[in-house]
């Protein structure tokens, strides 16, 4: 596995589905091609990937199919977080295995109100399971979603027994006062808040950049807010971020993306999401794609 901090914008890499609802590997490699081209990393397997509607094998075999097809393991952080240890260390072997810089692994969100004792015993677990040095493992703080908080005592005790394993986290609670606290105590943890509109307020505290749902579909200009947020043109690029992710957060964001990357690319079949999830009314994308188009915004 590459041993090098991340840094940078990483996309939680929409998936796109064939008819007859399985996986369509050829655009997801396209589109996984076409971030890493406007600068981003790849965050494949979270939230925004519907990986919690697929399967263990699904997600091991696009992640296959994206080291065959020459996408750089370097730049790819897959989500491996399930329910179970044996099921989350399969998944993560298999990212290790494969060479990627790190694994973004959920707590097991099924049970709720675990306390401190359970959950960093969870993470050993899978630790143990995995048995490999190389691991680099980031943790995936979001509470309103999980239902399991990853609590700074948690934190402070897988760093102290696991260095050079734990190594990051990325913070999707939306409470800037945990993510400010987080960086100021852990400052060797390579900490990615969960929205590119808090780049210009955690860079200067020693954030690595983001992991962002709306990287999918604006992966150029968050990508050079990283690297620029302290440029005199920072604070512009920092606004024009923030607009539209502003609007696109306003719908399911899921649906949205898929919409913005259909209409984009002239290509209904970005619309498909998998059931439980539903795409955009009519009335939806409409609204949503005259917004964007207010903002002068293009794919």
């Amino acid at each position: 596995m590459v041993m090098h901090d991340l840094t940078g914008a990483f996309a939680p890499v929409v998936t796109p589905f064939l008819p007859d609802g399985s996986t369509d590997t050829s655009r997801f490699i396209a589109h996984c091609r076409w971030l890493i081209d406007q600068g981003a990393g790849l965050a494949p397997f979270g939230t925004n990937s519907e990986a919690n509607s697929m399967s263990a094998g699904e997600r091991m075999d696009l992640l296959a199919a994206l080291i065959a097809a020459g996408l750089p393991a370097a730049r790819l952080l897959p989500g491996t977080g399930a329910c179970s240890a044996p099921e989350t260390a399969m998944l993560t072997r298999h990212a290790v295995a494969n060479g990627c810089a790190g694994v973004l692994m959920l707590p097991p969100f099924f049970y709720k109100g675990i306390s401190d004792d359970g959950l960093y015993g969870w993470y050993a677990d899978v630790i143990a399971r995995v048995g490999d040095r190389r691991l680099r493992l980031y943790l995936y703080h979001i509470p309103a979603l999980s239902g399991v908080p990853i609590a700074h005592a948690v934190i402070e005790r897988l760093l102290r027994d696991f260095p050079g394993i734990v190594v990051g986290i990325k913070d999707s609670s939306g409470d800037w006062d945990n993510l400010s606290r987080m960086l100021e105590r852990f400052p060797t943890l390579a900490v990615f808040p969960a929205s590119e509109s808090l780049i210009s307020r955690s860079r200067p505290l020693g954030a690595r950049g983001c992991i962002s749902a709306t990287v999918n579909v604006n992966p150029g200009r968050i990508s050079r807010l990283v690297k620029e947020w302290n440029t005199p043109g920072g604070a512009a690029l920092q606004a024009e971020v923030d607009a539209v992710r502003q609007v696109v957060q306003g719908f399911p964001m899921i649906a949205a993306l898929k919409d913005i990357l259909a209409a984009g690319r002239d290509d209904e079949a970005w619309r498909r999401v998998r059931a439980p999830l539903t795409g955009l009314s009519d009335a939806q994308a409409e609204t949503l794609h005259a917004s964007l188009r207010g903002l002068g915004f293009r794919l």
